[in-house]
């Protein structure tokens, strides 16, 4: 199965819904960056809320969100042009704990939660929008319900996961959103609640072969589908920014490249890719800055 995302509404539980498999782009990720199975877990549950909130963006702008929780795996970032296009990383990708009592990946302990979610939204705008909150698990999901309420007043359930097989690779990865409308009822509300009991995981449903339509349709008998959009694991450096990058540390830090090094190599952190450039390149930056 492809990755992609389907938008929806429940007209008779007044709410929207979103969900979506990226069990393929996170394997690229984790390739690309040589995730450990928890950090893994942490990266894959953010790029799939990050997806799901860059569809909720009508006017593809710019999102990036930052989370550091004090955990061992420091800062994790994730940003997207809400095109289903994303690249995230973790700063450190050798993270591995499990829970003693279930077996089950231990993200919570990972991340931590003495720490926040920042999300930045750059709509064209003279300053972009910034809503921050406090992290409450380290776990994700739990997490961005929270910033959902408190930073844009939407009561929202966030069901992310991943699963992760002996040899490091991804078995499964996504996740789902239900947002409640203005108009959504008591009973609305008690009718999700009650529905999310007993709920099998999510990265178990998607492990099955469970698409994101079914998955909703056993939330929702009435759920309709309006969108739909392929997702990729995507990164958009060049060795031209990084040129441009390279121009900032200063005349000073480039002499010292060519002097004590005769070159220099500079990595993506997004994509982990690496970009050399050698003494006659460096020479020809400094003369264009002089």
């Amino acid at each position: 199965m492809k990755d992609y995302l389907i938008r929806g509404i429940v007209p008779s539980k007044n709410c929207r819904v979103f969900a979506c498999h990226t069990t393929h782009l996170l394997e690229e990720a984790r390739i690309h960056h040589d995730l450990w199975p928890t950090a893994s877990a942490a990266l894959g549950r953010m790029m799939s809320v990050t997806l799901m909130m860059g569809a909720m963006n009508k006017n593809k702008e710019k999102m990036t969100i930052t989370i550091n929780g004090g955990g061992s795996i420091g800062t994790m970032m994730t940003s997207t042009h809400s095109d289903g296009k994303i690249k995230g990383f973790v700063s450190q990708p050798h993270v591995h704990y499990t829970y003693n009592d279930t077996g089950k990946l231990a993200v919570g302990v990972a991340v931590g939660n003495q720490g926040t979610i920042q999300v930045i939204k750059d709509m064209g705008l003279k300053e972009p929008f910034v809503g921050t909150t406090q992290l409450q698990t380290g776990e994700i999901g739990d997490d961005f319900s929270y910033y959902f309420m408190i930073s844009e007043q939407t009561p929202s359930v966030v069901s992310v996961g991943v699963l992760v097989n002996d040899t490091n690779e991804i078995l499964s990865s996504g996740g789902f959103i239900i947002q409640l409308l203005p108009d959504a009822s008591e009973e609305d509300i008690e009718y999700i609640e009650n529905k999310m009991k007993d709920f099998p995981p999510v990265s178990s449903l998607i492990n099955d072969g469970k698409t994101p339509e079914e998955i909703l349709k056993m939330l929702f008998d009435d759920v309709e589908i309006l969108d739909y959009q392929d997702l990729f694991f995507e990164c958009d450096c060049s060795k031209d920014k990084m040129k441009k990058a390279l121009i900032t540390v200063g005349k000073d830090e480039i002499k010292s490249m060519i002097d004590e090094d005769h070159g220099c190599e500079m990595t993506c952190q997004f994509c982990n890719t690496h970009y050399q450039f050698d003494e006659d390149e460096l020479k020809e930056l400094l003369e264009s800055i002089d």
